[in-house]
């Protein structure tokens, strides 16, 4: 029995947060932070608020508009008795039921799959340009966030050359910090000769959206009939305005980490994309710097850093030696595809 936060089990979410809908619960199990719930109107989801009433307001917007476009299907808020999309229990905490599918994720070692995935996110883009009545968070400078990183990667540096003695993960980090801050700053002096600015401003003109967090998690696939058919798309909660390569640069980014940097699958999905809304010179060049970044590298080195240094998870010596194993498959990626040359 699933036990949540306060010793909350699966049979008070029923009486105390699900009884405020009109559904019978069949069954309940918990999946990625939330209570799947098996009912005799198909499967909801029961998750923590995490946001805000305002910031709520803007999703369920979204979403309210998404479930008009008959071609795609996504995960809906659900309202209570009450009019609400936030149900609360007497002690405070809120909740929201979305309704929900009973696929998997999609499987990011089978490329039919991730290039499905690709083409849908493009069609999802071409619909997701409208001026929203909520305010709509906006995602922070590339510039900025660059400059941020790279400061954080020189703090760690600091930090790491006057610890003694060195663990595993220090070591490591120490060897390799020249050549991946290069490619760091490569794409910072990228960022600086392109017309990025140019293409976020008429970003913002467009109203052009994101989902903010298009990975293989939050993409169903159909068991049914229909086997390996992409079937939703999942939690719209990180959305924002931004440069919409943003999301397919996410997205080809983890796929590649995951089937290392393959050629021919991440063209493959550049193609997928590119057949249903066709990249502009400026987007690709957009996408390609994005990609020189170390994002892997700075990620787990930031991690390190706000963590207990004294103690590493093997998991994260893991990922820094995956970062910079994978410099090399990613550089031959970026001269063959993108024709860029550091």
């Amino acid at each position: 029995e699933y036990r949540g936060k306060q010793g909350i089990n699966m049979q008070e979410y029923e009486s105390s947060v699900l009884e405020q809908y009109d559904m019978d619960v069949r069954s309940t199990r918990k999946i990625r932070g939330a209570v799947l719930c098996d009912t005799d109107q198909g499967f909801y989801l029961v998750k923590e608020v995490t946001v805000s009433s305002e910031r709520l307001g803007a999703i369920s917007e979204l979403y309210e508009y998404l479930g008009t476009q008959e071609w795609c299907s996504v995960d809906q808020l659900i309202k209570n008795r009450e009019g609400n999309y936030i149900s609360a229990l007497e002690n405070g905490d809120k909740y929201i039921v979305k309704r929900w599918f009973s696929g998997r994720e999609c499987d990011i070692r089978k490329s039919g799959e991730i290039l499905d995935a690709a083409g849908m996110l493009a069609k999802f883009h071409l619909i997701m340009r409208r001026k929203m009545e909520h305010p709509v968070s906006e995602a922070e400078s590339i510039a900025e966030e660059y400059k941020k990183h790279n400061r954080e990667l020189k703090k760690v540096r600091s930090y790491i050359r006057k610890s003694s003695p060195k663990t595993e993960f220090e070591m490591e980090f120490l060897k390799s910090f020249d050549e991946m801050f290069q490619w760091a700053q490569s794409a910072g002096d990228m960022l600086d000769e392109s017309d990025y600015r140019q293409l976020y401003q008429s970003s913002r003109e467009e109203n052009s959206l994101t989902h903010g967090d298009y990975n293989y998690h939050n993409i169903i696939m159909d068991t049914g009939d229909r086997k390996n058919t992409l079937l939703a798309v999942t939690n719209f909660d990180k959305f924002r305005q931004d440069i919409q390569v943003e999301d397919f640069y996410y997205f080809l980014r983890k796929v590649m980490e995951k089937n290392g940097w393959k050629e021919r699958l991440g063209d493959s999905m550049i193609n997928a994309y590119s057949a249903v809304k066709p990249l502009t010179g400026q987007e690709i060049e957009y996408l390609k710097i994005r990609l020189v970044y170390p994002e892997k590298f700075w990620k787990t080195a930031n991690a390190y850093y706000h963590s207990n240094k004294a103690w590493m998870p093997a998991k994260s010596i893991e990922k820094l030696g995956i970062a910079i194993r994978q410099t090399k498959e990613k550089e031959r990626f970026l001269k063959n595809v993108f024709g860029v040359v550091l």
